[in-house]
């Protein structure tokens, strides 16, 4: 594939769309990340989207009780992701943006079943790509969702867009002596069981050498500044 363009996929945690409010989606953050997305798309980066949905219900939280099993758990969670996907689908439609949604699970009511070859026709197409539905597997998480189809779309890197600036050894916002790291290898966020993504995430995106960037996705123009090699903040993970 050759590629004139970079591309790039990130990923939203589903907390993250809930804002202040802890639950749902709040669409002052909609707007946020739309805006944050446009100066990719004005800067001719092709983008796809993977957003979790915590904010709406996990899998394993919804299976703990007993009475869901895991599996049924896990694909209403992966329905979680479809209707953020819609959401933001909306909020970039709002601003100008030509987005399409592509789901894992066929709803064919609401969105694109996902075809490889029809995500990179629209990523050159210049439209914003929001994969939705997870793999469409239980017992897989979002993060490790994000890293297969940034493996798939052949993605330059995949953003973990977070609440913090990067990657540290403890908690930041529990642990006053944690340590930020700029830069880590695949195996040492592995080993030191350092909370980047999964494992399945990490191990996937080591066999195909594709680097991991943790940042905080409420500093403004963060994602341009990283992807353009200006500044950002962050941590990489390669």
């Amino acid at each position: 594939m050759n590629k004139k363009n970079k591309r790039v996929l990130v990923k939203f945690s589903g907390e993250a769309m809930a804002g202040a409010n802890g639950f749902g989606i709040d669409t002052e953050i909609l707007r946020y990340i739309a805006g944050e997305i446009k100066l990719l798309a004005e800067n001719n980066i092709e983008v796809g989207i993977v957003i979790g949905g915590g904010n709406i219900i996990r899998g394993v939280t919804a299976s703990a009780g007993g009475i869901i099993r895991r599996t049924s758990g896990d694909y209403m969670g992966m329905l979680a992701t479809v209707i953020n996907a819609v959401a933001m689908q909306e909020a970039l439609e709002y601003i100008g943006l030509d987005v399409r949604v592509q789901s894992a699970l066929e709803i064919k009511e609401i969105c694109e079943s996902y075809i490889y070859r029809k995500a990179i026709r629209h990523l050159e197409k210049g439209r914003v790509v929001i994969f939705g539905a997870g793999t469409g597997n239980p017992f897989f998480t979002t993060d490790t969702a994000a890293t297969l189809r940034a493996v798939e779309i052949d993605a330059d890197m995949i953003i973990k867009a977070t609440k913090v600036d990067g990657v540290y050894t403890k908690d930041p916002e529990k642990f006053k002596d944690a340590v930020k790291l700029d830069v880590l290898s695949y195996d040492d966020a592995l080993k030191e069981n350092i909370k980047v993504m999964d494992d399945t995430a990490i191990a996937l995106a080591k066999v195909n050498h594709l680097p991991i960037v943790v940042c905080n996705m409420f500093k403004e123009r963060n994602l341009l500044e990283i992807i353009k090699n200006d500044a950002g903040i962050c941590s990489i993970v390669k």
